[in-house]
């Protein structure tokens, strides 16, 4: 018997009261990270966090509990999930698969030891009814090696960067708002609180000029050297010193349109007209 045909359907059994959150992209990373290229998906979900989502995106560790992944598409418009795969093809290869070819599994036999992030697909058209998302895809990424503690493999964490520059370049919201940064021309670059904190998480970064622009590029911690953004008042804005960037000579002082460059991983500040680009 089908949900529609039951007098409470599934979908109203979950409603609390609250609406759930919604969102325009939900990526869930799944795997296990203790086992080698397994980890691909928890891996992809942790450093798309560290280099900052736009509003819109939501993203989740699935791990290894695939029931969870059903109940966290709720609120979702557009999904993504990604985990490793074993096809015998060669490691770091990339599988792009349309929800709709994996939500006819058969569920008898199944127990909360085996269920996994497909068997949650066709159990999410049972479950959510008009409130599944419609619009989900796959990546799978294939594994080299499952070894308990390993680190990925050079090819599957190649594989990784690939989809996240491609959940960056054609899956994020597009974003209207305009990003700016400021410059003053004794050499201190200004940033408001939530470019900050989308784009460098942990207030450190290293900066270059190519050309006509600017090259911010966050970095993970402060171990690894790099300038540090500093407070710079009770908004949350931070500042940080980058005059040698200039060789020391004149810094155009102004405010200067930034966008994000996903394939590079930095933000790139457009200097062209006040400054041709001295000390390049």
């Amino acid at each position: 018997m089908a949900w529609s045909d039951t007098a409470t359907a599934p979908h109203e059994l979950l409603d609390d009261g609250f609406e759930p959150d919604p969102c325009a992209l939900l990526v869930i990373g799944c795997g296990n990270i203790l086992r080698g290229d397994d980890a691909a998906g928890p891996v992809l979900i942790r450093r798309l966090f560290t280099r900052g989502v736009p509003d819109g995106v939501r993203l989740v560790d699935g791990g290894t509990a695939g029931m969870d992944v059903a109940f966290a598409m709720r609120g979702a418009s557009r999904v993504v999930i990604v985990d490793a795969s074993s096809t015998a093809a060669q490691p770091g290869t990339l599988y792009r698969v349309p929800a709709d070819e994996l939500t006819d599994l058969p569920m008898d036999g199944l127990h909360s030891h085996n269920f996994r992030w497909d068997h949650a697909l066709a159990l999410s058209t049972w479950l959510l009814g008009p409130q599944r998302p419609t619009d989900i895809t796959v990546f799978l990424i294939e594994a080299e090696s499952y070894e308990p503690g390993a680190e990925l493999s050079p090819a599957v964490d190649a594989g990784v960067e690939q989809v996240a520059a491609m959940l960056e370049r054609d899956f994020y919201p597009a974003d209207s708002h305009q990003d700016t940064v400021e410059l003053t021309a004794d050499g201190y670059l200004h940033l408001s609180a939530e470019l900050a904190a989308s784009r460098f998480p942990h207030d450190v970064l290293v900066a270059a000029l190519d050309g006509s622009d600017l090259i911010l590029v966050p970095l993970r911690s402060p171990a690894n050297g790099g300038l540090v953004l500093r407070q710079r008042n009770a908004a949350g804005e931070r500042t940080v010193l980058i005059h040698e960037v200039f060789d020391f000579a004149q810094v155009p002082g102004g405010t200067f349109d930034a966008e994000w460059d996903a394939a590079r991983g930095a933000l790139i500040v457009r200097l062209a007209g006040p400054f041709s680009g001295a000390g390049s």
